[in-house]
């Protein structure tokens, strides 16, 4: 029987990118740096031109090398270079009780568990290795296909819904992209 969900796909050297935990988590650093300075330009020059090109630049890197699911609010500094959003269950704190004994996925048994790929790649992470334990809220799923750049940025990302601010006073925590 073969199960035929998208978080199944994977495309070639995406694995071994995702391997190299150390070397995405420098690429990241500078990247934050980069697009935080060029994005204010971006916007003020072409506005909706910046938003389409990041778009389309964050569904075909991404979608190469973590099978983006374009949620919006990427993490993927905070859980090992792993994309949560590739768990059958959209699950953005951790394993189910259903990985089983080998690590596997309980939906997709010939698959590792997203979230043991997230723990053991954050070990080899030195400066944002320790976010995994951060308690991440539940996705906003308004956020839908647009771009995490863009929404780190300008702090779209971090907005609450209405109805997620009773576990906290801010409902923020856990929110720290920088």
């Amino acid at each position: 029987m073969t199960i035929n969900l998208p978080e199944a796909r994977r495309w070639p050297g995406s694995e071994w990118i995702k391997n190299h935990p150390a070397a995405l988590e420098r690429i990241y650093a500078v990247s934050v740096k980069a697009f935080t300075r060029v994005y204010p330009a971006m916007k003020k020059i072409a506005p909706q031109s910046s938003e389409r090109v990041m778009v389309f630049v964050e569904a075909v890197g991404k979608g190469y090398v973590w099978n983006c699911q374009m949620c919006g609010q990427c993490i993927l500094h905070s859980t090992g270079m792993t994309c949560p959003m590739n768990c059958p269950k959209n699950l953005r704190n951790g394993p189910c009780g259903g990985v089983r004994a080998n690590g596997h996925c309980e939906v997709i048994p010939e698959r590792m568990c997203v979230w043991v790929q997230a723990w053991e790649r954050s070990q080899a992470m030195a400066v944002y290795g320790h976010k995994i334990v951060t308690l991440q809220p539940p996705v906003n799923r308004a956020l839908k296909n647009t771009s995490s750049w863009i929404n780190m940025v300008e702090g779209t990302d971090q907005i609450t819904p209405p109805g997620w601010a009773a576990a906290s006073p801010t409902g923020n925590e856990g929110l720290e992209h920088r």
